[in-house]
């Protein structure tokens, strides 16, 4: 295997480590889930889209979250769903770096894009007055395409410092490419791909969770100094929302990372990945939809025609 690694572009990737027995309980799980999250995500998308109503900034901005989680588990599930069934779990080297790519840009862009929520959230709580002249429709694109752009970029350079590595082995040492599978390919030193991964990891986290910190303190100040029922009505209903949302990826992210430092359970660590996914997609459109009375309403309307009393 060693040898042939060093000529092919054909790669092997890891079993998700599930007995044997329950490989069509797997796989129909995984199944419903890919399909639920599918239907939950488009289904909030086109509603927003289609309802002029939710045409404001708040509603625009997660429709950002809605796509990413599309992207993030479509570019891991459909293959996991194949390999599952299959004993030829092979995938070749561009497509591992692509799957890479995709991957990390969609765990850089969840922050990212929860980022750019709180800072509609501020600006709505502390700034209700001035909500319209500064949450703009160019302002809306341009923190989207900033959400977008930053992961795009950082994660480019990222995964681009493992592709340009040679490779002395075949065996992806996960079910599915991301950077760390990728180096570990090399039999190069990739001290330089560790330092920028740890910097990488310390921006996105510090960022992150400074932001959402930093605004929620100001809202949190603001609704404490006022002293308005409406306002702190209105805080809780529009911000609880989106920091449930928050602490969600963030535990999932955090679960993933330190079961990297117990590699003797193999099946969990895998499982939690997955679940990593799978969790935030899942509960993203479900929990902001049940959240926002606008969106709630919409969505219970739809429903009433669609199953009449």
């Amino acid at each position: 295997m060693e040898n042939i690694s060093s000529v092919s572009d054909i790669l092997v990737l890891e079993e998700l480590g599930h007995p044997q027995s329950s490989t069509y309980a797997v796989f129909f799980t995984l199944l419903f889930v890919y399909i639920a999250l599918l239907i939950t995500n488009f289904g909030v998308l086109i509603i927003i889209i289609a309802e002029k109503s939710l045409h404001q900034p708040m509603y625009l901005l997660f429709c950002n979250l809605s796509v990413n989680d599309i992207l993030g588990n479509t570019i891991i599930l459909p293959q996991l769903l194949l390999n599952t069934v299959s004993r030829d779990r092979f995938i070749s080297y561009t497509a591992c770096v692509a799957q890479a790519f995709f991957s990390h840009t969609y765990g850089s862009a969840s922050h990212s894009i929860l980022i750019i929520m709180a800072i509609d959230r501020y600006v709505a709580i502390c700034n209700p007055l001035r909500y319209n002249a500064i949450m703009t429709a160019k302002a809306v694109v341009t923190l989207s395409v900033s959400a977008w752009a930053f992961p795009v970029v950082f994660v480019g350079v990222l995964v681009g410092l493992s592709a340009r590595l040679s490779r002395c082995r075949s065996l992806i040492q996960n079910f599915y490419c991301d950077n760390a599978s990728l180096f570990k390919l090399s039999c190069e030193d990739v001290s330089i791909n560790n330092i920028y991964g740890l910097f990488y990891t310390v921006l996105l986290l510090s960022s992150s969770m400074g932001t959402v910190a930093v605004t929620y303190i100001r809202i949190a100040v603001t609704c404490w100094t006022k002293k308005n029922a409406e306002l702190n009505s209105k805080a809780i209903q529009t911000c609880a929302s989106h920091l449930v949302l928050y602490l969600i990826m963030l535990l999932t992210g955090y679960i993933v990372i330190v079961m990297h430092r117990f590699p003797e359970h193999t099946f969990l660590r895998k499982l939690i990945a997955v679940l990593f996914h799978v969790v935030p997609a899942h509960l993203n459109p479900i929990i902001y939809g049940l959240q926002n009375k606008q969106l709630r309403l919409k969505i219970l309307q739809i429903f009433g025609q669609i199953i009449p009393c």
